[in-house]
């Protein structure tokens, strides 16, 4: 049986792996994924005071002394925020393991070209999540608490706020990842830079979609999702240009090198 690496692989076009090697490929991936999660979520859990202290700083004043309703609220409010800490820490090696499997069976992949793909990915998706956390979610908070107040008594419940934060967060890492995602379609040959650059307008009708969908749906936050969105797009398009697939002439695939 073939062996695959367990991080990287350097199949070519002309290799040939036969049904049990791709599902043994496939195992390995997953278990590098659970193990992962594993790793991240211990390590969270050894500083989820600190996660909590960290997620209720964009709250505004008055408001950062949370409520629970059950006995067992708070110990499962913080198993529930070290999960999601746990899978934001993990999801970059996810999205690596994913991007690893698929793209070496339609493009041909150089280890130097896998390493700056990795390191593209978990810079934007760190990007994505201290964005969300500095500017979007502050934002967000101040519009949706401040919004009735001389009307309503709002009281922050525990477990739903931070399950709207860490969505929040989770959701605008993944949107930071629009370059790497559209690289990579590029790279199958299902789009191209061109294919990019003639439907823009639906590109940001989808995008702004996108936003109004993420948790909160105000119209501040959706703005502050969509701007750096156009960016992206315009990185991808570019990233799709120098790193897709070409047609050749004869309309067979070529491949284009990393």
């Amino acid at each position: 049986m073939t062996r695959i690496p367990l991080f990287a692989r350097r199949a070519g076009r002309d290799q040939r792996m036969t049904a049990v090697d791709h599902l043994d490929e496939l195992r390995r991936r997953l278990m590098v994924g659970v193990v992962s999660l594993v790793v991240a979520f211990a390590a969270m859990y050894a500083v989820h005071a600190q996660l909590v202290d960290a997620l209720t700083a964009p709250l505004p004043d008055g408001h950062d002394r949370l409520v629970t309703l059950s006995p067992t609220e708070p110990f499962m409010t913080v198993l529930k925020v070290t999960l999601w800490a746990a899978v934001l820490v993990a999801l970059p090696v996810w999205l690596y393991q994913l991007y690893a499997f698929m793209i070496p069976a339609v493009a041909d992949q150089s280890r130097r070209g896998m390493v700056a793909v990795v390191t593209g990915l978990c810079g934007l998706f760190v990007a994505g999540v201290a964005f969300g956390y500095a500017v979007v979610l502050p934002v967000a908070l101040r519009f949706l608490l401040g919004f009735g107040e001389g009307t309503f008594d709002a009281q922050v419940r525990a477990g739903e706020y931070f399950g709207f934060a860490t969505t929040m967060l989770l959701a605008s890492g993944l949107l930071f990842e629009v370059p790497v995602a559209m690289m990579a379609l590029a790279r199958m040959g299902v789009a191209s830079a061109r294919l990019y650059r003639r439907h823009w307008r639906i590109g940001l009708v989808v995008m702004a979609a996108i936003a109004a969908l993420l948790p909160g749906g105000d119209p501040l936050s959706m703005m502050l999702l969509l701007a750096p969105q156009l960016v992206l797009y315009a990185i991808g398009v570019g990233l799709a240009a120098r790193f897709g697939t070409p047609r050749r002439a004869d309309g067979e695939i070529g491949t284009a090198a990393v």
